[in-house]
């Protein structure tokens, strides 16, 4: 793990560079109109269609007596602004981890390959359709399983732990082939993901433990008051792409430390 540790002492100096901080505009301005314009337009709707399906199917008498079994009574009138929150938090992330794989992470790369590994030849075995295509699949995977598992938010240390783990296999999934795309042949890229798949997930893992907070700490702000609802929604994205900036420089950096490793037969098999 000597690696993890020297790319993200490399990662942390960036990260606050002026370069890495214009580079974050971008998809942090994508992400605040598109949902800037969501909420605006589309919040009110979704409450009033979720209040009605919770009175159609009778489902307000099953939540509350659920919760009340939990101790947790007091969060009845939350039930709807909750699941609207738990709704939309997940493709929050995956338009935020798309605006970063497709606009940023190509920087990060030219960034760091030319500061770190100028003589690291480019094989260009990634496309931009490729990397689409690896977002789009990999965050759809992440939603699906985030809606699944929900009712750990009862339990929020487990829900902490369960979201990180997710966030550990969509990021080394996600970023790790937008780190190699110009560098490595696809050869080399599944080389490199097979020998060091237990490091790659670390780096997730470790990044998702900051990435869950956001969403957790939305939730309980809606808990608080319903007003904050958008403002808390625009914070969380801003606190969600300066994460997955670091995650990606993270990523790079070790990525192009451990290829210039592999094809300098250096590497542990």
């Amino acid at each position: 793990m000597k690696g993890v540790g020297l790319a993200y002492r490399r990662a942390l100096g960036a990260q606050f560079s002026r370069r890495m901080l214009v580079l974050s505009t971008a998809p942090l301005a994508l992400s605040l109109l598109l949902w800037g314009f969501v909420l605006w337009t589309g919040l009110q709707p979704l409450l009033d269609w979720l209040q009605e399906t919770f009175a159609q199917y009778e489902i307000f008498q099953a939540s509350g007596s659920m919760l009340s079994m939990l101790g947790l009574g007091v969060l009845k009138v939350m039930v709807i602004p909750l699941l609207a929150i738990a709704l939309l938090l997940p493709l929050m992330i995956a338009s935020a981890l798309l605006f970063m794989g497709v606009i940023a992470m190509p920087a990060i790369e030219r960034h760091v390959g030319n500061s770190q590994y100028p003589k690291l030849e480019k094989k260009q075995g990634g496309s931009f359709i490729g990397s689409v295509g690896i977002n789009l699949g990999s965050t759809a995977v992440f939603a699906m399983l985030w809606l699944l598992t929900l009712p750990l938010y009862a339990v929020p240390p487990l829900a902490w732990l369960v979201q990180a783990c997710l966030w550990a296999w969509v990021t080394s999934r996600v970023m790790s082939y937008d780190a190699l795309a110009a560098h490595a042949s696809p050869e080399e890229r599944r080389e490199l993901m097979r020998r060091h798949r237990g490091a790659l997930l670390a780096i997730g893992f470790a990044s998702g433990l900051a990435g869950a907070l956001p969403g957790i700490a939305w939730m309980g702000g809606a808990l608080i008051s319903i007003v904050l609802f958008p403002v808390l929604a625009m914070l969380s994205l801003w606190l969600y792409i300066m994460i997955f900036l670091f995650a990606g420089l993270w990523f790079q950096y070790y990525c192009l430390g451990a290829l210039d490793e592999l094809r300098a037969g250096t590497a542990p098999a």
